[in-house]
């Protein structure tokens, strides 16, 4: 799928999805992707991030963290965030903002960061979530989670990330691309 896809689409194409090995990652860069992202195999295994990035530059390397706000019993926000796998079904217990910051040091060379609580609610992007993690790397970050009107890609933009990702607005007609990217330039952000 991969190898068919790079030969029709000429944009770059990052591919995640059972990454858990250097020997993926270089299956699926041979077959025509640009970037490559992990999840749950770094999470297991760290030193993943740093395999992959000295064999092939940091640019390969998406981490994708999915984030869900932790929660007590009663469903109320603990107020920190928490790395999750499986979709945001799986909690693990590990602080998301320090889990970035440390795939940043082991050589992610961008953050692909899904607000799990924002995702598919069309409420806007988590600002906050943004936020804290922008504080922490310097690498790029791509917000992904929540978008439903072309405001608020601006304003995930103003939080810090450095691009912005969205689905379900685009497949279903919500919005279309060239709007998003009208009101990111009238925001002030340069959009290609």
């Amino acid at each position: 799928v991969v190898g068919r896809t790079a030969e029709e689409v000429f944009v770059p194409l990052t591919v995640g999805g059972g990454v858990r090995s250097v020997e993926d990652v270089d299956r699926l860069l041979r077959a025509g992707a640009d970037k490559v992202g992990v999840n749950t195999a770094a999470i297991a295994r760290p030193e993943l991030i740093a395999e992959v990035a000295d064999r092939f530059g940091a640019q390969v390397l998406v981490l994708s963290a999915d984030v869900r706000r932790r929660r007590d019993e009663a469903g109320m926000p603990l107020g920190d965030f928490e790395v999750t796998t499986h979709g945001g079904r799986r909690g693990t217990g590990i602080d998301a903002i320090a889990w970035c910051a440390r795939a940043a040091d082991l050589g992610a060379g961008e953050i692909l960061l899904n607000s799990m609580d924002a995702d598919g609610t069309t409420a806007g992007f988590d600002i906050e979530l943004i936020e804290l993690v922008r504080r922490e790397v310097s690498i790029p970050v791509i917000a992904s989670g929540g978008a439903g009107t072309p405001e608020h890609f601006a304003e995930a933009l103003d939080a810090g990330a450095d691009a912005v990702l969205a689905a379900s607005v685009f497949h279903f007609g919500t919005l279309t691309i060239a709007q998003v990217k009208e009101s990111i330039r009238a925001h002030g952000h340069p959009v290609r």
